[in-house]
């Protein structure tokens, strides 16, 4: 592998009119990289160029993007471009006909990067030129990146290693990103284990009602948002997506946590899809008018709505004195009730918590090459208290223990764990990952 001299001094975007189009646009001009939006129609361009002026509150940032459609001027931003960055909607077959354009224009010694969030790369490549696939991956950036730092980098089997280490230098040391490297396996990392316990938490709720399940499994437990709230954050679309493919792709201890609940794709069929259908809803509806603002929530066996106060449930004991105790810091104490309180609500939180410690854990080896990857992502990409630290907290022993009782796989990595903390990220106060 011989090092790259590739510098980044212009950028072609596509899709640049979406969230993650516009959101990745602002990265590349706000370090003063020249950008060309792209888009069905010069409208669409300029809504991702406002959209991205306002994530840099400057409308300075104009200076470093030029505007353009597929039609016109494609051609010239792609055969100008040092990197070509394809943030078009989750959809393969649109993808490819993109790519196939873009193979035709681009210089043999351009990189091309897709922002996709878990389809495969080495799918995305088929049938490109040696000199496409070779300079080609996955970037995935998490919404909105001018905030979230965790970054993945996917290399399919014929990306040029050297290329895979020049994308990590320059979005870390030039895009302040939190970079890990991925194996080219559906929803990759993050969302491979995000996604298992947002939907994990999304069948549970079928049983147990959308207000219980957020109370049980909210910030206290080290997230920055309960887990059904960030399912409408994102939208019932990409969830389903996501879940959908790893349920389908893929055969592992938890596959069963990936079958999307029967009540959303109902709910999906009547266009229920999160925030982004505020009318509808998702798990929460949002009404709003110029005397209130009322919020209504999800019962999922019935398929409507009841005025939030009407749905307000009781935290239980041990969650009021986890919350207590992380607003002081003492987390370490808050775990200890975690692991001792009784009743079965609490064993309900033991079964999502120490799943996902025991299924990120264990996707080492398979996705990522060590812990620290799976920590990185969850920590800054999902802004959860990443598997290692929860474990450092516990305990070791005591967390190989609970997982035990729990009937759950007991990760490699914690099984010969030789001592000391298992988190390994220097300069980061874990205090941040329980602000919620």
């Amino acid at each position: 592998m011989t090092p790259m001299t590739k510098e980044i001094r212009k950028v072609a975007v596509l899709g640049a009119n979406g969230a993650m189009g516009s959101g990745s646009g602002e990265l590349f001009a706000a370090e003063g990289i020249e950008a060309v939006f792209l888009a069905r129609d010069h409208e669409k361009a300029r809504e991702g160029l406002e959209r991205a002026q306002g994530m840099a509150k400057s409308e300075k940032l104009a200076d470093f993007i030029r505007l353009g459609t597929y039609e016109h001027e494609l051609p010239a931003a792609v055969a100008e471009a040092d990197l070509i960055f394809e943030a078009l909607a989750e959809d393969l077959p649109l993808k490819q006909q993109f790519f196939e354009q873009v193979d035709r224009l681009r210089r043999p010694d351009s990189i091309v990067a897709t922002v996709s969030s878990g389809l495969s790369i080495a799918d995305m490549a088929k049938g490109r030129s040696e000199s496409f696939r070779r300079n080609f991956l996955g970037i995935h950036l998490f919404n909105p990146p001018n905030v979230i730092t965790g970054c993945e980098v996917i290399p399919h089997g014929e990306t040029d290693p050297a290329l895979t280490s020049f994308v990590v230098e320059f979005l870390e040391q030039r895009l302040g990103r939190k970079v890990i490297v991925t194996a080219d396996l559906p929803a990759f990392a993050g969302n491979r284990v995000g996604f298992k316990v947002l939907n994990e938490v999304a069948q549970l709720a079928g049983e147990h009602g959308v207000a219980f399940m957020d109370t049980l499994v909210g910030p206290h437990t080290g997230r920055a948002l309960a887990p059904l709230a960030t399912v409408d954050l994102v939208g019932w679309d990409v969830h389903r997506a996501i879940v959908d493919n790893v349920h389908d792709s893929t055969r592992d201890e938890a596959h069963g946590a990936f079958a999307l609940p029967e009540y959303m794709a109902k709910l999906m069929a009547s266009g229920h899809l999160g925030d982004k259908t505020p009318k509808k809803g998702g798990f929460y509806r949002r009404v709003r008018d110029a005397k209130k603002s009322e919020v209504y929530v999800l019962d999922p066996a019935k398929g409507d709505y009841h005025a939030a106060h009407d749905s307000i449930v009781d935290a239980p004991d041990f969650v009021l004195r986890m919350k207590r105790l992380n607003r002081v810091g003492r987390y370490r104490e808050a775990l200890r009730v975690f692991l001792e309180a009784k009743g079965w609500e609490a064993d309900l939180l033991r079964r999502v918590i120490l799943g996902y410690i025991s299924y990120g854990l264990n996707r080492v080896g398979e996705v990522v090459k060590e812990a620290r990857d799976v920590d990185r992502i969850m920590g800054f990409g999902f802004n959860w208290a990443p598997p290692s630290v929860l474990a450092d907290l516990m305990g070791v022993k005591e967390t190989i223990a609970a997982l035990e009782r729990a009937k759950l796989p007991v990760p490699t990595v914690l099984a010969q764990h030789g001592g000391g903390r298992l988190f390994n990220e220097p300069h980061v106060d874990i205090g941040r990952f329980f602000v919620g």
